[in-house]
This record gives C-alpha cells, sequence and structure tokens, in this order.
C-alpha cells in the first residue's frame, strides 16, 4: 500500500520540524588547514550526499538525541566539518575552525505516517529521495558561507533516513566513513575513536596555489532550494545547456555473480598479461562493455573509463590511511568503442589493470606539478566522453555503521554529481563478495542495459 503510494506521489510532502548546529563538545580555538592540491579540484564539484535508512524502535526523538550527542564529542577530533572554508592573505584556500562558528547543521524532518523504510529502498532513485538528503545542488565553494557537513533526519513509520551532505573539497570517501564510522562507534557505547584522523594535509603536498574563484551567481527556485550556476557552465550564444534526463538505478550482485564475471575473465590470459585482474577490473571491465553496447555507439567512437584512486599509500612518502582530505586522482583510459567490443573481455581489463598500476608516486607527482602550473578547476562532469566512472569502493563498509540500533537497512548516494556514465560501487548488504552497482544513465542506454541478460547474469 505505502509502496503504492511514494510511487504515484510526486513528493513525500515532507516537513521541516527542526533545524539547530551541532558544535564540538569541548573548546578548540582557531584552527587553520590549507587545502592541498588534492583538494582544489573540487572546489566547483557539488557537496557529495549519501542516505542511509535504519529501522527503528518507534523512539525517532531518542534516536535523534544520541546522534546530536554523539555528534558534539566526534566532532572534537573531526573539528573541519564544524568549520567553513576560507582564505589566507594570500588567497590561498583553507579550511578554518574557530569555537564561535556554527557548526555542522541537523535537520530534523517528517513525512506521511503511511510510508516506511521497505517503501524507500527501492532500486531506482526518484525525486523523492532527493528531499531526504540536504544541500542538492549546492557547490563546495560555497562552504564559504555555509557549513561543511548538512545533516538530515528523516522521521519514517519504522526507523528514520539519514541524509549527509559533505563538502568534497574537504574530504573524499575514504575519509567520509572514517568520519561516519567513528561517529557512530562513538554513538553506540564506545569512550573515543578507534583512530584518530590524521589532519596535516600539507604533509601530502605543501604547494601553496592561489585561485581566483567567487561564488557563483545563486538563484531562488520557486520551491525555495538555491540552486547555484555552475562556475564554469559554457553558455553557447548566452544560452545555457539544459540539464539532460537521466536515470539512477541500483543493480545487486551477488558474490556468485562476481565470482563468475572474475573468473570468466581470468579464463585463457595470454603471456602478455603479468598477473590476474582483480574484483575490482573485472567488474569495471563487465560495466563498460555492458554500457558501451547499450549505449549504441559507432565502432569510432571513444569511450572513456575513468576511475578515482586512493593515493594514500602511492605518494612517497605514503600517507596513513586515516588521512583526512581529499588523497584521490582520477585515472584515465580511452580506446574505440568497436576494438573494446571486437577484443576478448582481457583487453579492457587490462588498459584499466595498466593505468591503475602505473600511477605511481612519480606519475602522481607529475599530474600535480603540471596542475599546479596551470590550476584548471573542473566540473563534476568532466571525466570524458562516453565515459563510465567509478566513484566510490566496495571496500568502504558502509553497513557496519551501527548507531546502536542496527546496520543500516540501505545505503546509497544522493543525486549531486551524478553524471551520464557515473556509478557508485557499495558492497552487498548480503555480505561477502556481493556488490551493488548504482549506475547513472541516460534512460534510453538504461532501458536497453536492463534488458541486456549478458549484463543482468543472476541479478
Amino acid at each position: 500500500m505505502a509502496d503504492e503510494v511514494v510511487k504515484k506521489e510526486e513528493s513525500l510532502n515532507l516537513k521541516i520540524t527542526g533545524k539547530s548546529h551541532v558544535k564540538p563538545d569541548k573548546k578548540i580555538g582557531r584552527k587553520e588547514y590549507q587545502l592541498v592540491t588534492f583538494d582544489l579540484p573540487y572546489l566547483a564539484f557539488y557537496y557529495n550526499q549519501k542516505l542511509l535508512f535504519y529501522k527503528g524502535d518507534g523512539d525517532f526523538e531518542g534516536m535523534v538525541k544520541k546522534v546530536k550527542e554523539g555528534l558534539s564529542v566526534v566532532l572534537e577530533e573531526f573539528h573541519q566539518l564544524a568549520g567553513h572554508i576560507g582564505k589566507d592573505e594570500e588567497g590561498v584556500f583553507r579550511v578554518e575552525y574557530d569555537d564561535d562558528m556554527q557548526g555542522v547543521e541537523v535537520t530534523e524532518a517528517i513525512i506521511s505516517d503511511e510510508i516506511g523504510v521497505a517503501d524507500l529502498t527501492v532500486a531506482e532513485s526518484t525525486k523523492i529521495l532527493k528531499e531526504l538528503i540536504p544541500y542538492s545542488g549546492v557547490l563546495n565553494l560555497e562552504g564559504m558561507h555555509r557549513p561543511l557537513l548538512a545533516i538530515q533526519l528523516t522521521k519514517l513509520k519504522d526507523g528514520l533516513a539519514m541524509g549527509c551532505a559533505f563538502n568534497h573539497a574537504v574530504l573524499d570517501g575514504t575519509s567520509t566513513w572514517q568520519f561516519m564510522s567513528s561517529w557512530a562507534n562513538i554513538c553506540s557505547g564506545a569512550p573515543s575513536t578507534s583512530a584518530s584522523p590524521f589532519l596535516d594535509r600539507t604533509k601530502a603536498r605543501n604547494t601553496c596555489v592561489k585561485l581566483d574563484l567567487s561564488l557563483p551567481e545563486i538563484k531562488l527556485q520557486p520551491s525555495g532550494d538555491v540552486k547555484p550556476e555552475p562556475i564554469l557552465n559554457e553558455k553557447p550564444n548566452g544560452v545555457a545547456k539544459p540539464e539532460p534526463i537521466l536515470r539512477e538505478k541500483i543493480f545487486k550482485f551477488s558474490e556468485s555473480t562476481i565470482d563468475k564475471i572474475k573468473s570468466t575473465i581470468n579464463e585463457n590470459l595470454s603471456s602478455n598479461d603479468s598477473k590476474p585482474f582483480s574484483t575490482f577490473q573485472t567488474l569495471s571491465t563487465h560495466i563498460w562493455h555492458r554500457v558501451t553496447i547499450a549505449r549504441n555507439l559507432k565502432p569510432e567512437d571513444y569511450t572513456v573509463f575513468t576511475v578515482f584512486v586512493d593515493c594514500r599509500k602511492r605518494i612517497n612518502p605514503p600517507m596513513p590511511e586515516t588521512y583526512f582530505g581529499n588523497l584521490i586522482q582520477a585515472i584515465f583510459t580511452v580506446t574505440a568503442a568497436g576494438l573494446l567490443l571486437a577484443q576478448p573481455s582481457q583487453f579492457g581489463a587490462s588498459l584499466i589493470q595498466k593505468a591503475i598500476e602505473a600511477h605511481d608516486a612519480k606519475a602522481i607527482d607529475e599530474r600535480n606539478k603540471e596542475w599546479e602550473s596551470s590550476p584548471k578547476i573542473f566540473e563534476f562532469k568532466d571525466a570524458g566522453v562516453n565515459c563510465v566512472a567509478v566513484g566510490s569502493s566496495p571496500r568502504f563498509k558502509v553497513y557496519d555503521i551501527d548507531f546502536g540500533w542496527g546496520k543500516p537497512e540501505n545505503v546509497r548516494s544522493g543525486t549531486n554529481n551524478k553524471f551520464d556514465g557515473m556509478i557508485y560501487l557499495y558492497p552487498g548488504k548480503s555480505g561477502g563478495r556481493s556488490i551493488d552497482v548504482e549506475l547513472t544513465l541516460e534512460p534510453g542506454a538504461m532501458e536497453r542495459l536492463e534488458q541486456d541478460k549478458e549484463f543482468l547474469l543472476e541479478v
């Protein structure tokens, strides 16, 4: 009944019942942290959004109280998230924190009492889910006058939805889930965080880069939402291009399907293949192949595979896993669609494997020097033509985020930073080697992919 309500309604009729700000539990004083070369390119991306659904015992107020109390404790070590983006006297961007700043924004909301967790943990994302996460369409650069972390807690019939928006210029996925894990552990009774964040970004890169950026023009929508104009959005003849219509859907690959894909691509490896392909490389190749077919590309059309890799252990000297900030870089590999599809799957897997392995400390340093000599702020969708881009990792233990009332029923991303070909990989809730693939595609390609038996296998 309720799921039919969700499908038919264009809105959850969400009502905001409260808004507050949470600061660190203790006085910390003035702190400043330079944003480095690994952080700065993301200023023109949008806030990174995550949505977690939890079953509860009906005590919504108690759940809210617990997460806010835990937040005030965990922010003592993760106080950068309670600050804002600023600039020093030379115009270099940095994270600034002081005890008189607002802190983290926490919004409380309610929706129809007919709607429960199961009604919202659907495979395909809709505009309805967008209501459950704050800061849709908000650029990271707006962290100069907005909190760097915003949370929305929405009461459901049998639990709550936790929508989080993190400023992507301040932290990457590894840091995001380190924070979420530490926060959940505090709420579950741990006396302190299990591993303190490593906060000195200049240990990874200490080049000061001055950027001449200003906030985009802010337009107030009829709904009251703030929608910024993208900083670098090209407008031929002064007319902005309309945003493309996209579909977002989660495909669940079971452990047996993952194993089948991996073993099939690793069969009959040639002498040119130095070592077997990993689970990530084989699954990525499988998706790249099937999406390329679904797009009906011409043989001569180029297609790009992009992956944002963690550089913590790749740079010299390596940084600890607890390094707090962005320590990722995009790696690109390109080929013609006809060549990709005419060759055995090992061809695509080899392209991905070689690109990842070649991105060592020297390559990272050269990329940084090139960018620093001529800084370019990319938009979130600058990932390449006909691209398949992976921006998350199934290694993130998202289903271990337990605030004291059980593990999440479902974890997914918001609509920010989504474009045709964007993928977020999450571990499957069933555990083991299962993986959830959250994929965004143009509607026609998505429909063809859904009907592709070779893509779905046993999904």
